[in-house]
């Protein structure tokens, strides 16, 4: 049947940045298809809580804290993620970020470090991570942005990195073919609580007005995009970068 391509049962998947919003909706979304799923952030409680609901769907999970900036986290997430659940098939890399920011008040180590949390730690990860992903001929699913794409006032850094992370996965993509599939996906606006502590409700309102679909995207529209892409729907699907982002094409920032 249709239905059973999207199933991830007896897969492994260990997602970065999936104590709250995306990442955490991602890694409950593979859970219920069946994967065994590890949390990863830098927040013991919120991961500890993931990993309790995903068990609860009947799979194995399992909480592991990480900075993802320090080689050292990255490499024992990889071996706690063997040792505990046997292999590694999927990699979700989502830990990244960067506040808005003004090009004269920007150095050069404020920019450094957003690359290094955005790019240089989904390239290190996927390293760790390389010999068992090749092994069970698994997949990579980086999270870009919107802002990687179309251009948006004040986010020179943001999306400068994100945009460096959607070509680093088409590079990684043709350099791992065909034994791991290398994909992203570039979210528009999804309605987070982080989003929600910058805006007020009419700011929120205009941001749906100048959105083509109406609204702002759920962390629902993200995870299941990644478990399209996750699973053996997306097959031949690689190097891409899939644009859930409700039709943008310029900003919907409010200001």
């Amino acid at each position: 049947m249709a239905t059973e391509k999207f199933r991830l049962d007896g897969k492994v998947a260990v997602i970065t940045g999936s104590g709250r919003g995306i990442g955490q909706g991602i890694g409950l979304t593979f859970a219920e298809a069946g994967a065994s799923v590890v949390f990863s952030a830098r927040t013991e409680a919120d991961i500890k809580a993931n990993a309790e609901r995903a068990r609860a769907l009947g799979v194995s999970a399992l909480a592991v804290t990480c900075d993802v900036t320090d080689d050292g986290h990255l490499k024992a997430l990889a071996a706690r993620t063997v040792e505990a659940l046997g292999g590694i098939d999927i990699v979700v890399n989502n830990a990244g970020g960067a506040m808005p920011n003004q090009i004269l008040t920007t150095n050069r180590r404020r920019f450094n470090e957003a690359f290094d949390f955005n790019l240089t730690s989904a390239f290190a990860f996927t390293r760790f991570c390389l010999p068992y992903l090749k092994e069970r001929k698994g997949c990579v699913i980086n999270i870009s942005s919107a802002v990687g794409r179309i251009v948006q006032p004040n986010f020179s850094v943001y999306g400068s990195v994100k945009a460096a992370l959607a070509h680093l996965t088409r590079l990684m993509a043709a350099d791992l073919a065909p034994d791991v599939r290398v994909n992203a996906i570039a979210p528009g606006s999804i309605l987070t609580d982080a989003l929600r502590t910058f805006l007020d409700e009419p700011s929120l309102q205009k941001m749906c007005d100048r959105t083509p679909m109406k609204r702002l995207g759920e962390v629902d529209d993200i995870a299941l995009a990644a478990l399209y892409l996750a699973s053996p729907a997306a097959k031949w699907v690689t190097g891409k970068v899939l644009e859930v982002d409700g039709g943008l094409e310029t900003t919907n920032m409010p200001f």
